[in-house]
């Protein structure tokens, strides 16, 4: 049997290689549901190639242009945020690939694991910010949460067959983004088009501004958190530059296992798609030779305050993880549209998180008001 692959978000960087790898093989996987936000023309062209059951336009004013356009085929056209969170649970899907940006992934993450559905997570906004609500609702509904960042699905890889043996650390690596090594003078001067060239990943342009400020790995960071169910003094981020080592485990006997490859985002999509098999492939393969070193060293945070503020975040836990994440994504937003600088992004975010209401324990109604309360509050200090 096939496996019919809900894709969420199949118009951005992980949905479009997603799809890429259902195209290298056809005979396992078929594509039952596209989703996009506003990228209509991109989710058509899909819609023609894959011919999913349905497919979603968020944005709802495009709804008539999707079904115009997709009248001849036999496709189910569904529009706004409530179809875009629903559609993940049809009995059709057998599993759902959240690859939405942002805040955006929550709900049609939550509502795909209540429906029983294995999920590849590529969002990992999700997790930093409702983390132990998500994790305990795949714990209850025996489901899987496979992750599909580079780093998390490398330290996932490194435990398969390891569940008896105690983690004592986890090493994330970082590439350092485009500004390694540069001072706090230097990033107040960067410009947007410096900071979306990043040296080792094609990416989109919010993850990227995220990678460079490393932002990205915060948030990894606390992802981790959740996906491993360690504690914050068990994860360590290390910057390796040349991107070929995307994770290690250090265990209880001081023994070290990492995963190695070229920087290809398909791969870990693949590796979660067709879990627990590996499954051939003609993508590139890593050669030594190539790299004659592979080196490594500490991340700055005095440097780039982000990694440290998501580290406080994780730290503090309740709701301000939920807090970092929608005030990063009103500055990210803010940056992009060069209404503020570089550096000012850590300060709006630090700025928030003094800000908005402490929750100790909150449910998701209580992370869906600390989002809007933080954008509110994140989006008055940008005007200032």
């Amino acid at each position: 049997m096939k496996r019919r692959i809900a894709i969420l978000g199949s118009t951005g960087s992980i949905g479009t290689q997603a799809l890429e790898v259902i195209k290298q093989h056809p005979e396992l996987f078929e594509t039952e549901v596209l989703t996009a936000g506003r990228n209509a023309e991109l989710l058509v062209q899909q819609a023609v190639e894959f011919q999913p059951n349905v497919v979603v336009i968020g944005d709802e004013e495009k709804y008539d242009w999707v079904s115009r356009e997709l009248s001849d085929h036999p496709i189910k056209v569904y529009a706004g945020r409530e179809a875009l969170a629903q559609v993940g649970a049809m009995s059709t899907v057998d599993m759902v690939l959240v690859a939405l940006v942002g805040f955006a992934g929550l709900v049609p993450t939550f509502r795909a694991l209540e429906a029983g559905k294995p999920v590849a997570l590529a969002n990992k906004e999700t997790l930093v910010v409702a983390g132990d609500l998500v994790m305990k609702l795949a714990r209850e509904k025996g489901v899987p949460l496979l992750p599909v960042d580079s780093e998390h699905s490398a330290i996932f890889q490194c435990l398969v067959g390891e569940a008896d043996n105690k983690i004592e650390k986890l090493i994330l690596t970082a590439s350092g983004g485009p500004f390694r090594g540069k001072s706090v003078d230097f990033l107040r001067k960067v410009t947007r088009c410096q900071a979306l060239n990043h040296p080792n990943w094609k990416m989109g342009d919010k993850i990227t501004i995220d990678s460079a400020s490393l932002m990205n790995k915060g948030f990894e960071a606390i992802e981790a958190k959740w996906l491993f169910d360690v504690v914050p003094e068990q994860i360590e981020i290390v910057v390796h530059p040349q991107s070929i080592v995307h994770s290690l485990v250090q265990f209880a006997d001081g023994s070290l296992k990492a995963q190695m490859g070229l920087p290809d985002m398909k791969l870990p999509i693949q590796y979660a798609m067709g879990f627990p098999k590996r499954l051939v492939n003609d993508f590139p393969r890593f050669n030594f030779t190539d790299y004659p070193e592979l080196s490594f060293e500490k991340a700055d945070v005095s440097v780039f305050r982000n990694l440290s503020l998501a580290f406080e975040a994780m730290n503090q836990g309740g709701n301000i993880p939920c807090i970092l994440n929608a005030a990063n994504e009103v500055a990210v937003e803010a940056f992009l549209k060069s209404r503020i600088g570089f550096v000012e992004m850590s300060s709006v975010i630090e700025q928030t998180m003094e800000k908005v209401s402490f929750v100790k324990h909150p449910g998701l109604d209580d992370y869906l008001r600390t989002d809007e309360e933080a954008r509110r509050v994140a989006s008055e200090i940008v005007a200032k």
